[in-house]
């Protein structure tokens, strides 16, 4: 059943919150979407890796205008740019690193996730696509994966779900995912209530999750640290 959908995080404010998911000397691959905006928002402080499955570690923030180099792109093929030390390779050695379990963490857009941790990301069906692209590797080659999304779909449609109901990118491989109105935990087939978006209730977050919710006790606002 649709439900009224509630206004939450900006993509920003998501890539944001993001973003202080990583730790420093992380190596970290961001999927296309919410992810890529990560790169804007990493502390100034800390040194993190940004590997992209085209073959490049030491992804810098977006280009200005006048560093924009059209050879150099991401897996989006969004223009980026290289921080010292960057280093470019083949996809065959990017694809080696990932599938190697090198990649300390991964953040993915996806359509839908449900609370076995499964994860719907590549295609809908009756739609052209283009591929799976890397998100098969990443979901199966790493161990420490967050899901940015929307909560629900335009029509207000809950995409946190007890099953999900399009073709799956991975099993049992989620353990968080971040939403426009929550953060969340997988454990023990539920979602688990971790944060909420500023100026969003509990109760509007259970209307939008059809998939069994854990709400443990007091739930906090979301905070976003300076980049």
């Amino acid at each position: 059943m649709a439900t009224n959908v509630t206004t939450g995080l900006t993509r920003e404010q998501i890539a944001q919150r993001v973003a202080q998911e990583f730790q420093d000397g992380y190596y970290v691959n961001l999927g296309i979407g919410i992810p890529t905006l990560a790169v804007n928002y990493i502390p100034s402080d800390m040194q993190v890796m940004l590997q992209s499955e085209n073959g490049l570690l030491g992804m810098g923030p977006f280009p200005l205008d006048e560093e924009v180099d059209p050879d150099l792109i991401n897996a989006g093929k969004q223009t980026v740019t290289m921080v010292t030390g960057a280093s470019l390779f083949s996809s065959a050695d990017s694809f080696a690193m990932i599938r190697g379990g090198h990649v300390d963490l991964t953040v993915l857009g996806a359509f839908e996730v449900d609370c076995q941790g499964n994860i719907a990301s590549y295609m809908i069906p009756g739609k052209l696509i283009k591929g799976m692209g890397g998100a098969m590797d990443l979901v199966a080659g790493a161990d420490n994966i967050i899901v940015t999304m929307t909560h629900a779909s335009k029509d207000g449609q809950s995409k946190l779900l007890s099953e999900c109901t399009l073709p799956l990118t991975g099993k049992g491989c989620i353990k968080r995912v971040l939403t426009d109105l929550a953060l969340m935990d997988i454990e023990d087939g539920k979602f688990v209530l971790r944060e909420r978006a500023p100026g969003v209730s509990v109760d509007e977050i259970k209307a939008l999750t059809a998939g069994e919710l854990v709400i443990p006790g007091d739930v906090p606002e979301m905070t976003f640290n300076r980049p």
